[in-house]
């Protein structure tokens, strides 16, 4: 288990994480979530010993990252996979882990084989591709065997097989009762691996719950509409508080409205209705709903770009 309690960090005038308590338990993956600038890295470097806290504790199974007596047992970390030194080959960069941490010989031939880099192990790092170095990465920190594993951006630079891969050995491993932490900014993913999250935002704690009540929580109603008069509806939709876009596939999704509000609107005006149903809620649209307000750094938008939904502000 992972306990942060009362975290906090400056750098000079910044404050990069403020206050910050949660606990990561054994048994689930857990997704550590929060726009670029949050605070994800430093917490991460923090639980690792990495970085001093300015106040606050953090500790592993009961005890300080840099107390424990064979760190790599208890913690694996991947935290940066280009961390290597580029003249080594794959079986070098473990069998020196290794050593420094007493680990047998026959577990880097273990691990090659669990992240599929037996053909490439003899390879130097400074050749490998990036998905390749990412895996050797995860390969170092499964190395120790440890009950405690953290991911930060773990599927960079993986194809669509490795993201599969490495969706499925978290699971496996919070299956065996390890504990399993990652940070991705690839919502799907969390929301397909993940058990439970925390959401950080300018470095405070904004939710520490399971997926599915964090998307019930933070989405708002949407319901999908199939019907041959979609610009009346949409402004009658409009006019009810919706808002309304076009999918481009003949389907309207209209936001802020139940199914019977759209369906009562219908009815009342004569107007047919081929599809009526709710819209699936994303992990990614309730993380941009509730993180609005944190996002440090926004991007401009060119001038020529639409900026709202189709049949937006039409009412009359």
């Amino acid at each position: 288990m992972i306990e942060v309690r009362n975290l906090t960090k400056r750098y000079g005038d910044t404050l990069a994480v403020d206050d910050l308590s949660f606990s990561v338990e054994p048994g689930k993956v857990t997704g550590f979530l929060g726009p670029n600038g949050a605070g994800k890295t430093t917490t991460m470097r923090m639980i690792l010993g990495l970085d001093r806290p300015t106040k606050g504790s953090v500790t592993v199974h009961g005890t300080p990252f840099d107390q424990l007596d064979w760190p790599m047992r208890a913690v694996g970390a991947l935290l940066d996979a280009k961390a290597i030194h580029g003249g080594r080959s794959a079986r070098s960069h473990l069998l020196c882990l290794a050593q420094a941490n007493n680990l047998a010989r026959r577990r880097v031939d273990e691990v090659l084989e669990i992240v599929g880099m037996e053909e490439v192990a003899g390879k130097r790092s400074k050749d490998f591709s990036l998905g390749m170095g990412q895996r050797l990465g995860i390969a170092a920190a499964l190395l120790g065997d440890p009950d405690i594993l953290m991911f930060d951006e773990p599927v960079n630079g993986l194809d669509p097989d490795g993201i599969l891969w490495i969706r499925n050995l978290m699971k496996a491993l919070a299956a065996e009762g390890r504990t399993v932490f990652v940070s991705s900014h690839l919502m799907s993913e969390m929301e397909n691996t993940a058990d439970r999250l925390i959401v950080i935002g300018r470095g405070k704690l904004i939710a520490d719950c399971t997926v599915k009540e964090f998307i019930t929580a933070h989405s708002r109603q949407k319901v999908r509409v199939r019907t041959p008069q979609p610009e009346l509806l949409a402004k009658l939709a409009a006019s009810a508080g919706g808002t309304i876009r076009d999918n481009g596939d003949g389907v309207m999704v209209v936001q802020g409205l139940g199914p019977s509000q759209v369906g009562d609107l219908a009815f009342e005006n004569g107007i047919r209705l081929h599809e009526l149903a709710p819209a699936h809620a994303s992990l990614e649209a309730a993380f941009m709903e509730l993180t609005a307000s944190s996002v440090q750094f926004h991007a401009s938008v060119p001038a020529d770009a639409d900026r709202t939904p189709a049949y937006a502000g039409k009412a009359t």
